[in-house]
């Protein structure tokens, strides 16, 4: 296995935008899509996080992603509005979406924004936490080209399709929930194949629809559930491709061109993506809801736990507890991401 460089999270992000740059991306996209893949890293949500860097990279280069969009809004209804994403980035849209979709739900206890013309956003969780931040309850949920078989399927069909939910807590960090609709998300794929790591048992499929652990020839995932339960996984996902496909009239899954390991890279992929924020005091009340969370949360983490020695977590918990240590130690990024962003072993320039 291939051993993870530890980079302070200050030079990191600086590294990630200076690629950006280098690449052409405009000053807006670059910082939108350095914010989202910070966000990934500093979580522990390593297949979302700076390794993007090198994909997203090759996409502006090549064209596929506008180096320079020019993101436009259209309001559609009291509580609903369109982004269309110019087929930049689509951590620029997306934020843009969620910022919007806040704005509306300030007015009228909700907002619900789709995205068109769009390109991978990275983790979902990045912008429903945009939400939880502002004291709105946020979902985020994109879809994807075909990586996952559906349930007693043999070949590919939906995308990891991510569903994201985030909400804030007063005087603590959001409770998150940001979870692939697929056993793993693809990029988790990569990041073991960039490790030379095994793959955990069930996750994944070789071309042929059989099972594998080898990182190097999986190319389709399962979907989440596990062996007899996949349908659950797999008919979550057809939420995100209702949601963020079909409402908004842009590519389905298994129409999508790949993301990665395809010679077409200069036609945009016409992603869709779809975010709501929710005002809790349009509903019982700001002052109401943050009494529930914190009791909720309060009970949740005081049940007994098993003889396992963890204890029960609320969703977020993990994550926020990695992003304190990392932000003290360091965030760990491969070797190959190290050494395009020209970070040398010990976690400092080589230039």
């Amino acid at each position: 296995m291939s051993r993870a460089i530890l980079v302070q999270a200050d030079l990191l992000a600086s590294r990630l935008s200076r690629a950006f740059a280098e690449a052409g991306a405009s000053a807006p996209a670059g910082a939108a899509a350095t914010r989202a893949l910070m966000h990934a890293s500093r979580l522990g949500v390593d297949s979302h996080g700076a390794r993007l860097v090198m994909v997203y990279d090759q996409k502006l280069r090549n064209g596929r992603a506008n180096r320079n969009p020019v993101v436009t809004v259209r309001r559609t209804a009291a509580a609903a509005a369109i982004v269309d994403g110019d087929n930049g980035l689509g951590a620029l849209a997306a934020y843009r979406a969620m910022e919007l979709a806040i704005e509306i739900a300030r007015e009228s206890g909700i907002g619900a924004v789709g995205v068109v013309r769009s390109h991978h956003y990275g983790a979902a969780g990045a912008y429903a936490t945009v939400a939880a931040e502002a004291g709105l309850i946020g979902f985020a949920t994109t879809n994807a080209d075909s990586i996952v078989a559906p349930f007693e399927g043999a070949q590919a069909f939906h995308g990891t399709n991510p569903l994201a939910f985030a909400a804030p807590v007063a005087g603590q960090k959001p409770w998150l929930l940001d979870m692939a609709t697929s056993s793993i998300p693809f990029n988790r794929v990569l990041l073991y194949r960039s490790l030379a790591t095994i793959l955990p048992e069930g996750v994944a499929a070789d071309r042929q629809g059989q099972m594998t652990r080898d990182a190097e020839v999986a190319e389709m995932l399962m979907p989440l559930g596990g062996a007899g339960y996949g349908f659950k996984g797999a008919a979550l996902a057809g939420v995100a491709t209702l949601l963020s496909a079909i409402l908004m009239g842009t590519t389905l899954d298994h129409a999508m061109i790949p993301m990665v390991g395809t010679p077409d890279l200069q036609t945009p992929r016409n992603m869709g993506h779809f975010v709501i924020a929710i005002d809790p005091a349009f509903f019982a009340g700001k002052a109401m809801f943050d009494k529930g969370m914190r009791s909720y949360l309060d009970a949740l983490r005081a049940v007994r736990h098993t003889d396992s020695g963890h204890p029960v977590m609320a969703p977020g918990d993990r994550e926020w507890a990695v992003e304190a240590e990392r932000l003290r130690n360091g965030i760990p990024i491969d070797p190959d991401t190290a050494a395009f962003l020209k970070i040398g072993a010990d976690g400092t320039p080589t230039d």
